[in-house]
């Protein structure tokens, strides 16, 4: 049993879930959910995807970054919210800030391969013609997410005491997003402006495949920022609000950023690639009957995973 959290973000064996014996599940299961409760994240050994295709996707990130603006700027998805493709600079910030972070992005979003009705209410993804493997990179490692993302949501529901399966519905062309990030070399005094201000993730759980260069922070229950580290071959994974929503902020949605570098090291660019997992978009929020009670009464009204998402997304600079 994992005992205090404080100081770090716990390291965890997901195999002992997947293939483990019933003693090791639960186990996995106690700790997950009881690090949720604390700290609102961990780091996952054992995900399943593979460091081959994990190399593939930084070298064709790298390659998409490094193409001259006026090419990003061709796939560039203003008028859409930056649901898909290519956000530039500066244009995305904090909540509760006006600075823009550091930074420039692309949006993977879901590919609908079956009969569901969403096929005609996601928009389609943008291909590069410039860099063939970037699209295909891109959605090999948005399905290994995937998988990964639902096995820790199978942990998560059985914290809960719902069905095992309960979240697998409900994410099934969820409308989740990969969103290869680029913060660039600082070559002036950024002022107020961080590489990505404070904030807490809109999804259910976000699924962070390394970074390139130190720099994310998670603030812990005494209100201090610490630094995570020593996760090399891990997957960060954290509580986004939906979930806190659904859960009555059981779970915990945890504040956290990526800070400048130290001036010496202003010249590394750093690039990260979070997938934010999402519901489908007509998937209630409403907080879960068993995480309400007399000492935790219900704190959030009903809304719907497309109505939460729509109103943060406006938050945050991305929809007018």
């Amino acid at each position: 049993m994992i005992s205090s959290y404080q100081e770090s973000i716990p390291k965890l064996d997901l195999n002992r879930f997947i293939n483990g014996t019933e003693e090791e599940k639960h186990a996995f299961v106690q700790d997950l959910g009881h690090a949720y409760e604390d700290i609102g994240f961990v780091a996952i050994r054992n995900h399943g995807v593979d460091s081959s295709l994990l190399t593939r996707l930084y070298q064709s990130v790298e390659d998409f970054f490094n193409l001259p603006v006026e090419i990003k700027l061709q796939y560039d998805d203003a008028a859409g919210g930056g649901q898909r493709g290519y956000t530039g600079f500066g244009k995305e910030h904090a909540k509760n800030s006006n600075a823009g972070d550091l930074k420039e992005f692309w949006h993977f979003g879901q590919w609908v391969e079956d009969n569901d009705a969403l096929i005609n209410f996601y928009p389609p993804n943008k291909a590069v013609a410039e860099l063939p493997e970037f699209n295909v990179v891109g959605k090999e490692i948005y399905r290994a997410l995937e998988t990964t993302g639902k096995h820790m949501l199978r942990a998560i529901a059985l914290f809960l005491d719902l069905e095992e399966n309960y979240f697998d519905g409900k994410v099934h062309n969820g409308n989740s997003i990969l969103r290869p990030i680029h913060y660039p070399p600082i070559t002036s005094e950024p002022k107020d402006a961080i590489r990505a201000g404070e904030h807490e993730d809109i999804n259910l759980i976000t699924l962070l495949v390394g970074a390139s260069a130190d720099g994310l922070e998670v603030m812990n229950k005494k209100g201090q920022y610490i630094p995570v580290t020593e996760v090399e071959n891990h997957i960060v994974v954290n509580v986004g609000d939906m979930l806190q929503r659904l859960t009555n902020d059981r779970l915990k949605s945890t504040t956290h950023r990526v800070v400048n570098p130290p001036r010496e090291r202003w010249a590394e660019p750093r690039f990260s690639i979070p997938f934010f997992l999402h519901p489908r978009p007509e998937v209630s929020l409403a907080c879960l009957s068993s995480c309400i009670n007399d000492e935790n009464p219900k704190k959030y009204s009903d809304c719907t995973a497309m109505e939460f998402l729509t109103e943060r997304l406006r938050e945050i600079g991305l929809l007018k």
